[in-house]
């Protein structure tokens, strides 16, 4: 949840009546939390609660998130993202789950096209790190465009659809049962971004309110329990005249992210970027390294004990490891040690930066891989380390 905003036409005062051209219009309340957490209220033609159940007539179906086996040795893990063929979805049911617990689902989609239909996505916030592509997202609230190397986020239960771009896409996707957001510790005591945090209120793109919008489509899909549900509307559910609130989609570029560099090395917490429950999302973004005399800017082995560590490997020369490129996603468990690859340590030496970049996420809960990451696991990982 960003600064609030105001756009297109509200009345004066939360709760009273809008009237135009002697129609009044409904008052949607868009909150979180119940009513104690951040909310947008906005003000449509119709009845936003006024739809119908349908069938889905284009045989969508949600990827089971069943563990992939009930147990398997505990190991240090690559899966290659990159060799998953492109199933020619769209964005509402190209992603393909690799790895989940019961506070995120972490998957890799390469969508095609503009979604058909709308979607609404009540299971968890969605955050997606679109590692090539680019397009539009658009909402009720308005459309949002965005390009490589963006996160994008979409809060739970917006309804909204994509338009991509005519660009191979192939992005990383969080969701979050618990919502995402910057670190309550990188705001001060009215909510405004610190001026000491990893970035600004102006490194955040926002959405441009078109207003009232027809595209003729009617059909929301609407995501709940792992399962899909299909409604349709009898007029356009964009029929927004104006909003006002702090819970609305947003990009953040990566390379917008402001790295720290010490004398020696930091631990990944200082690259914390957004906060999701159970989890917190890291951006390694190029940058100088450790300048003390004898620092050892390559990653320390260090001993998973309360954390899983995954990685999705974007682009750079990445100190730590060897046989990783673009799509490349590493998980390292909690309960065995990790660190870099023989002769990397000392390697580093010396080194003045790093032109890495990764997205990271660290995770309390245990991450279970589905049946899809096991077709794409490389069996020689863990030993590349000996």
């Amino acid at each position: 949840m960003l600064e609030r905003r105001v756009v297109g036409t509200v009345p004066p005062k939360h709760h009273l009546a809008l009237r135009a051209g002697g129609e009044l219009h409904y008052e949607e309340c868009f909150t979180r939390d119940g009513f104690d957490g951040p909310y947008t209220i906005l003000y449509h033609r119709g009845r936003p609660h006024a739809q119908r159940s349908v069938e889905l007539s284009h045989g969508w179906t949600t990827p089971s998130l069943a563990p992939a086996a009930e147990r398997r040795p505990l190991r240090k893990r690559h899966y290659q993202s990159q060799r998953l063929a492109a199933a020619g979805r769209t964005v509402v049911d190209a992603r393909v789950p690799l790895l989940f617990n019961r506070d995120v689902v972490l998957s890799t989609l390469r969508p095609v096209g503009a979604d058909p239909t709308y979607f609404s996505n009540g299971d968890g916030d969605d955050l997606y790190y679109v590692h090539e592509g680019g397009g539009k997202l658009r909402s009720v609230l308005g459309d949002l465009t965005f390009s490589a190397g963006d996160y994008v986020y979409v809060p739970r239960g917006l309804v909204h659809r994509f338009v991509l771009d005519d660009t191979p896409q192939y992005w990383l996707s969080i969701e979050s049962a618990g919502g995402i957001g910057p670190l309550a510790q990188f705001r001060n005591g009215v909510g405004q971004l610190r001026m000491d945090a990893p970035y600004s209120h102006r490194d955040f793109k926002t959405t441009e309110f078109v207003g009232p919008l027809d595209e003729s489509i009617r059909t929301v899909v609407v995501k709940r329990g792992g399962a899909f549900h299909g409604f349709a509307w009898e007029s356009s559910p964009l029929d927004v005249v104006g909003w006002d609130g702090t819970v609305y989609p947003w990009a953040f570029p990566i390379l917008n992210f402001q790295p720290r560099v010490s004398s020696v090395h930091l631990p990944p917490t200082w690259h914390g970027t957004f906060a999701a429950q159970g989890a917190l999302i890291c951006s390694f973004v190029p940058r100088p390294v450790d300048f003390a005399p004898d620092a050892v800017p390559c990653p320390y082995p260090h001993a998973s004990v309360d954390c899983d560590e995954f990685l999705f490997y974007c682009r750079g020369n990445f100190t730590s490891r060897k046989g990783v490129g673009p799509g490349s996603i590493s998980h390292h468990p909690s309960g065995i040690p990790h660190g870099p690859h023989p002769g990397a340590y000392e390697n580093s030496i010396g080194a003045k930066s790093t032109d890495e970049l990764a997205v990271m996420l660290d995770t309390y809960l245990p991450l279970l891989p589905t049946a899809a990451a096991l077709t794409i696991e490389d069996p020689a990982y863990h030993d590349s380390f000996l």
